[in-house]
């Protein structure tokens, strides 16, 4: 049995590892950094809470990331319409600000369910099962989200390129 320190030590080091992918797991669910931030932050709770109990250190990755994207979700449930200041800039009347430009900016414009199968799949390396383990859904459906997610930046891509954003 490994002492508490070790334990400490591992499940530190296990969250300085993943820590980026939890963020863009929770970034491409979440509408703003703090609120991803907030989600990182509760899923390194629970995980330290459940991690007593995880048997499987090769699966450490696909379960920090499950947990994230499950309180990525919750947070979004408990959540009223919240109005961020730059919106209150806009309605106000001041000029709308540009659209993002980038790669990882399409990403975020693409529909929720395309945006974190992409995340997931291009920007994680992680494989169709894994994805449709962490997300609970069929790995069909990863696959046409995947598809539908490529075709969409494509064309935002597209859209950025002939209007010079």
């Amino acid at each position: 049995m490994e002492n508490n320190q070790d334990s400490r030590q591992r499940f530190a080091a296990l969250v300085r590892e993943h820590s980026h992918s939890m963020f863009r797991a929770a970034r491409a669910i979440l509408d703003c950094d703090a609120d991803a931030e907030d989600a990182v932050g509760e899923a390194v709770l629970l995980a330290w809470q459940a991690f007593p109990n995880l048997k499987n250190q090769q699966a450490a990755r696909c379960w920090l990331l499950k947990i994230t994207v499950n309180c990525a979700y919750g947070q979004r449930r408990g959540q009223r319409r919240v109005v961020y200041m730059d919106d209150l800039s806009q309605a106000a009347g001041s000029a709308p600000s540009p659209e993002p430009s980038g790669l990882w900016d399409a990403v975020l414009r693409l529909p929720e369910d395309q945006r974190l199968a992409v995340m997931l799949y291009y920007y994680e390396d992680l494989p169709v099962a894994e994805i449709a383990k962490t997300l609970g859904v069929p790995q069909g459906t990863v696959k046409s989200r995947l598809s539908r997610g490529r075709e969409r930046l494509k064309a935002l891509l597209r859209e950025e390129e002939a209007y010079g954003f």
